[in-house]
């Protein structure tokens, strides 16, 4: 049985062509997603060790366990401390490090570097005048005000060179720098794409902390000292609001960090690759079906002379199994392929250097994801192969479907896609919504052929207007329910999750919109890039500008409220009426004109037990007690919610006065000159974005449309598996009909009729596929909807009908794609050999 098994999968080698590709591309992706990943979290963590090798002990701000309850950041560190640590012994040196957020803009005024990584530090020379973190490549250090050095990255990127003055911002106002110096640096923000400016560092502490203080200091240990030994004297010195921690730790707890945050990206792209196989299951299942059928007289016969229903049935495991395996072999070498492409690809500022990375995991998932999921589509036809009585060896007809297990079939889908629909309808969250999804899913698939026949039939009258070969098309597409519903089903779960998303991104982006609408009055938004903190001077600066009728400034502060942590929002009490609008249950904003009065949204309120008059008392960022009295309760929502207070009452207790976020009103209104002049008021300063509701609208959907298309990207795999399904099925319905098209050739149907005929099978099959995927994914999308709305007060189902039609379209170019081979094939069988074949 196993040599026969062998001989089978020889002589059906182009029948099981298009299953190896479609398992091949399933585990290429999860291959590719392996090699991938582990390859930049090494090259990553390979990073981190170098960025830590100069740093034997940090000595960091921390909050001991009394603390713990007090709002704000533990304090910053002292220059006591940091000559205090330099003389520990065992203590070679010590270094004071300043961090924050710097932007940099390059000759045509452009922000330089991507993402959250624009960074500004401290040059801190040795004894030997140089700062072992930071090699200068040209040039000097800065040593004052105006001058800073920059990373030969962002120099080479921007065309920056030592003597050139540039524009820099770093809470808003433009701050012009003269470039002294080029560095070089392994620090992982900087390989990422992003940039590293430093200052000398009593400029860094006036722009980041405060004079004389340090965000951590890095302690070099003499020769012959460990790290323990070193950190153990350290502890010593250290006050209770400071911790000492080894560089290996420190490498250690960043090497985990990396190793979980791609963690998170390994098991997105898995998800999406298990999605590929999970479709490629309904090709391995309908080619494995299609051939048994094929070779009913082979295997009655070989029941006849004595095979046994389990050997039958192992017959048809090992072909699964060998299939299998050389896809899982061909699908581990083209991930590798595309694991070493995507690795090429990155851009060299994004991925730091290293080696191709191929680890055990991705060569045992492979070839065990390969050969498991054919093997367990195959199990199913197998049985049925084994179920064959001898005496079907008399006639080639195979048994077809008993009303029986039809009727079974039926009454099984219907319950699951009833149990699964209410479990959708009800669920409360994530996990229920997904288990509901799964059953009405599972259940449709169920369900299919039964759907399939009235949903062909209504195609119909389209049909019958391309002549015979449309009518013959629409009953090829029934003959085999269980066929045609497994092949409509691969291409359905593409399109469901295609459109389940699309419709939830469409309604999230018509909700902020009606959201921005609705609570905002004022005609700006005036934020920082990468919504990083304001310096109040923006605000000052805007209120002056001729024309601005209403400005405020929005400004946050932690706090402690009953033993919970709180943030209070500060604002202008007397212009926040005008800038947004808020539905107010009882009081109004008047209230915020009082000291010590604030007004809280609905759900905070809810949470304290309060209502309007109700008081409370309140521990600032600074330590400081106070009491509150609530003024008002207002209807909250994404963009306002919370706890308001005036900011003359929360300004005094912030340790670092900083704003979120400016709003502000004109007298014109939002226009394109109101625009300009407001940004040429601050300096034209890249690094600041003048909003109105239009930019934050097109901000939200660019943001949504990026998510979508990477989301499209990842399924295209499903939908090409799909496409491989359709043409796979076709093919081998061309060679079980190859008797029958001889006699329609022999009446009369010429080659083009026939490739008509095919073409229009396949339209058919898809667009039933895609209208069921569409249906579903609608579906999904309102039902994951009314969660979204319970947090989202102005969420509506909202259908993107352009894009509706486009899948719908994509789904029939799939269909009239996939046919092209199949037709030409069978339109290219020779007539009389056709008839002839048994």
């Amino acid at each position: 049985m196993f040599r026969t098994a062998l001989r089978n999968v020889l002589a059906h080698k182009a029948r099981l062509l298009m299953t190896v590709l479609a398992v091949m591309l399933g585990v290429a992706f999860v291959s590719g997603t392996l090699v991938f990943t582990e390859t930049f979290s090494s090259a990553l963590q390979s990073s981190s060790q170098k960025g830590f090798a100069d740093v034997d002990v940090a000595v960091q701000p921390h909050k001991d366990d009394d603390d713990q309850g007090k709002p704000g950041d533990a304090p910053l560190l002292t220059q006591r401390l940091l000559d205090k640590a330099a003389k520990v012994p065992g203590a070679a040196s010590a270094t004071g490090s300043v961090d924050g957020q710097a932007y940099l803009a390059d000759k045509d005024g452009e922000l330089v570097g991507s993402g959250f990584t624009r960074a500004g530090s401290n040059y801190f020379p040795g004894k030997d005048g140089k700062d072992a973190r930071y090699p200068l490549k040209s040039g000097r250090a800065p040593q004052r005000a105006g001058e800073i050095a920059v990373d030969a990255k962002t120099a080479e990127r921007a065309g920056f060179k030592v003597g050139d003055t540039v524009r820099m911002s770093v809470r808003g106002p433009v701050l012009p720098q003269k470039i002294t110096g080029i560095f070089t640096t392994d620090k992982g923000q900087v390989t990422a794409g992003g940039t590293l400016t430093l200052f000398d560092t009593a400029t860094a502490q006036k722009l980041f902390t405060k004079p004389g203080r340090f965000n951590e200091i890095d302690v070099k240990a003499a020769p012959g000292t460990s790290q323990d030994k070193l950190k153990a004297e350290l502890d010593k010195i250290l006050p209770r609001d400071a911790k000492a921690t080894t560089g290996k730790k420190l490498a250690d707890d960043e090497a985990e960090m990396i190793a979980q945050g791609m963690d998170g990206v390994k098991t997105g792209l898995l998800a999406f690759a298990g999605i590929a196989l999970f479709v490629g299951i309904f090709i391995i299942a309908n080619t494995f079906t299609m051939l048994v059928a094929q070779r009913t007289k082979e295997l009655a016969l070989l029941r006849a002379v004595g095979a046994s229903r389990r050997q039958v049935t192992r017959s048809v495991l090992v072909e699964a199994f060998v299939v299998g395996a050389v896809a899982a072999v061909a699908g581990l070498l083209a991930g590798i392929g595309i694991g070493a492409g995507m690795k090429a690809l990155m851009p060299s500022d994004a991925m730091p250097d290293g080696p191709l990375v191929i680890p055990p995991s991705a060569i045992i998932s492979s070839l065990a994801v390969g050969v498991l999921v054919t093997m367990l589509a195959a199990w199913l036809p197998g049985r049925r192969a084994a179920k064959i009585p001898p005496v079907a060896a008399m006639n080639s007809v195979h048994a077809v479907a008993t009303t029986k297990s039809l009727v079974v079939r039926n009454t099984i889908g219907a319950l699951l896609t009833a149990a699964g629909a209410a479990v959708a309808v009800v669920a409360k969250d994530k996990s229920s919504l997904g288990i509901g999804a799964g059953l009405l899913l599972i259940g449709v698939f169920v369900l299919t052929p039964l759907l399939s026949r009235p949903l062909i039939a209504a195609a119909g009258p389209v049909l019958r207007r391309f002549g015979m070969p449309g009518k013959l098309a629409g009953q090829n597409a029934v003959r085999n329910p269980r066929r045609t519903a497994a092949t409509a089903s691969a291409l359905m779960i593409g399109l469901t999750l295609i459109t389940g998303l699309t419709v939830i991104g469409n309604s999230v982006q018509k909700a902020i919109d009606k959201m921005a609408a609705d609570s905002l009055k004022a005609d700006y938004v005036v934020v920082m890039a990468n919504m990083n903190d304001l310096s109040p001077d923006i605000a000052e600066k805007l209120a002056k500008q001729p024309g601005v009728t209403a400005v405020s400034a929005l400004r946050q502060s932690p706090s402690r409220i009953d033993g919970d942590g709180e943030y209070l929002t500060g604002v202008d009490a007397a212009s926040i009426g005008r800038l947004t609008q808020v539905d107010f249950t009882t009081g109004s904003y008047a209230a915020l004109s009082q000291r010590q009065r604030v007004v809280v949204d609905d759900s905070t309120a809810k949470s304290h037990h309060w209502k309007a008059g109700s008081s409370f008392e309140v521990t600032y960022e600074d330590g400081k007690k106070g009491r509150l009295t609530v003024g008002g309760i207002y209807k909250g929502n994404d963009m306002l919610k919370g706890i308001m207070v005036d900011n003359r009452t929360l300004t005094p207790h912030m340790s670092d006065l900083v704003d979120r976020q400016v709003l502000v009103k004109t007298d014109t209104g939002a226009s394109a000159a109101t625009k300009k002049s407001l940004r040429k008021a601050l300096g034209d300063n890249p690094a600041i974005q003048v909003q109105d509701k239009d930019d934050i609208s097109r901000e939200v959907a660019s943001m949504i449309g990026m998510m979508l298309n990477v989301l499209y990207g990842l399924l295209a795999m499903a939908v090409i598996v799909a496409v491989l399904g359709v043409v796979n099925t076709l093919a081998m319905s061309v060679f079980e009909r190859q008797q029958e098209i001889g006699m329609l050739r022999a009446i009369g149907l010429d080659r083009t009729g026939i490739k008509r005929m095919v073409r229009l099978e396949s339209l058919v099959i898809s667009l039933f596929g895609g209208v069921l995927g569409i249906v579903l994914g609608v579906f999904f999308g309102w039902a994951a909807g009314e969660q979204i709305a319970t947090s989202m007060a102005t969420y509506e189902l909202t259908l993107p009908w352009g894009r509706i039609a486009l899948f719908l379209l994509l789904a029939a170019v799939v269909g009239v794609l996939a046919a092209l081979w199949p037709a030409r094939r069978a339109a290219r069988l020779n007539m009389l050999s056709a008839i002839k074949a048994d």
